[in-house]
């Protein structure tokens, strides 16, 4: 990995992780601790939201001990480094061995203009229908594509083709704190 998609995949990183402490009016709890994050290397094909292009510079999976997954796109906006936009959702499943699909529930925006706990973002929660869905093999960690299209309350449009460009996925588990039955994941079947 160059030093440029390592500094990149920290901010989204950060971004992903769920901040403990004072809650906005837009999240009334903390959310639960992320449990899984995925650093993915490739290409956008198609990123759209209310028919607008917009170019990616990064794509990430990450899910909480509570099972809600996300596939979250860092937007390339020179104008606004924390420009995110993420398909949530939860009940994720796997139809085969390599395909990911997790229903989306809600779109997670955020950007500079949004209000910030702890120097980050809290983004705007605008429910959604849709799905993503994930396609190759997780246990070698090798990702073929991500495909995402949701409409959110407002009737706007999200679309996501990603097209990997071959190299391993970056995966970081991190330790489980709550007990109970697992969420069905994409990465079930690594050790």
């Amino acid at each position: 990995m160059t030093m440029r998609f390592c500094r990149q995949a920290f901010a989204l990183a950060i971004a992903l992780i769920a901040v403990p402490g004072r809650a906005s009016e837009e999240q009334p709890r903390p959310e639960p601790d992320t449990i899984i994050f995925a650093m993915m290397s490739g290409k956008c094909r198609t990123f759209k939201v209310g028919g607008r292009d917009l170019p990616c510079r990064a794509v990430a999976f990450s899910q909480t001990e509570e099972g809600r997954a996300n596939f979250t796109i860092a937007i390339n906006d020179p104008r606004d480094d924390s420009h995110i936009i993420t398909f949530s959702g939860d009940n994720g499943r796997r139809p085969a061995a390599n395909v990911y699909e997790l229903p989306i529930d809600r779109m997670l925006l955020k950007s500079k203009d949004r209000p910030k706990v702890d120097g980050l973002p809290v983004p705007s929660i605008q429910m959604a229908m849709g799905l993503c869905r994930q396609v190759g093999n997780f246990v070698t960690l090798e990702l073929s594509s991500i495909s995402c299209t949701a409409v959110d309350q407002n009737g706007k449009n999200y679309e996501l083709q990603y097209q990997s460009d071959g190299t391993p996925m970056a995966v970081r588990r991190i330790k489980r704190m709550r007990v109970g039955s697992p969420a069905v994941s994409p990465y079930d079947d690594m050790k």
